[in-house]
């Protein structure tokens, strides 16, 4: 339930700014998809049916082609031109189906140096409701992004995490800052942003770049009790951290869970102190810590044993 004020809930639990709620990565890649059927009543879905060796994009990965327009990638390159062109060919004659197989070498100008199957065939209603449910299915599982605080640095890093693979969410206890939010990032009004920590799905990452630094610290506290977060970051310096830190451990806080957070992000040794900057570092953080988690998650799936990616 959205809250207006520290003990005011909103009653129909809509975000601060009126716009219905919902998760907005998935709406606007399903929306995206909704819309180029629609204009392309006759389109070709062409899928990598198999991979051998090196190539841009893994087995599974689709893109469908329309007489002037495309949805997805399969890769790019004379790859990618050379399945729109066969497509489109298939289209002008009235085919249902075909198959490619392509080498990604010299022949084809590419030097990825593997081999792939491309079965391409009609989007009829059928193939679109598979499509459509398998794109649901993937953004349903994409791992949940918390950005606290809509000011200068949560606003963009919201913005480019909006065209990631996560589903992104921005918290902030100020309205008007959250009336800044473009669309389509989602924006929550609450009182009390740590409450959002304790229920956050399994596997969330958690980004902390309030206007004020004690509540920094209590949603950096509840973060840092989960075991499960990929990435916990908090804006900031080096004493920052230290003053963290101090707090931290008179709140009786474990040292060992200190070595999970990330503070300051976005640093990377460049000494870059724009917002714009930071976002951008940090958003590239945050990815590859989730997918250093993932990996981690599937190696202990294949020897029963838990992956934990760690911070630093």
């Amino acid at each position: 339930m959205g809250l207006n004020g520290r003990g005011l809930s909103d009653p129909d639990g809509r975000p601060a700014d009126g716009r219905p709620r919902g998760d907005a990565a998935t709406m606007t890649r399903s929306a995206a998809l909704a819309t180029f059927l629609a204009a392309n009543p006759e389109a070709i879905a062409c899928e990598l049916a198999a991979v051998r060796g090196s190539s841009p994009r893994e087995q599974g990965t689709f893109m469908l082609v329309g007489p002037t327009a495309c949805f997805g990638t399969i890769g790019g390159g004379a790859l990618e031109y050379m399945v729109i062109d066969h497509a489109r060919r298939l289209l002008v004659e009235g085919r249902a189906a075909a198959a490619m197989d392509v080498p990604l070498g010299p022949e084809i100008g590419q030097c990825c140096g593997g081999r792939v199957d491309v079965s391409l065939r009609h989007a009829d209603a059928g193939v679109r409701r598979e499509l459509a449910a398998r794109i649901a299915m993937e953004d349903a599982a994409a791992p949940c992004v918390y950005v606290f605080g809509a000011g200068h640095v949560g606003r963009v890093l919201a913005q480019i995490l909006a065209l990631l693979p996560v589903r992104v969410e921005v918290i902030d206890t100020r309205r008007a800052e959250l009336d800044a939010l473009p669309l389509p990032i989602m924006g929550r009004l609450v009182a009390m942003p740590e409450a959002v920590v304790r229920a956050a799905p399994a596997g969330s990452a958690f980004v902390i770049v309030t206007h004020d630094h004690a509540l920094d610290f209590l949603i950096a506290q509840e973060a840092l009790a989960r075991s499960d977060s990929p990435y916990i970051g908090m804006v900031g310096s080096k004493t920052k951290r230290a003053r963290f830190s101090s707090w931290f451990l008179t709140q009786g806080g474990d040292p060992a869970r200190l070595e999970r957070l990330v503070l300051p992000i976005g640093a990377q040794g460049i000494g870059d102190k724009r917002p714009s900057v930071i976002a951008a570092l940090a958003a590239a953080e945050i990815m590859v810590h989730i997918g250093l988690s993932n990996v981690s998650a599937g190696h202990a799936a294949k020897s029963g044993q838990e992956g934990v990616a760690r911070g630093r």
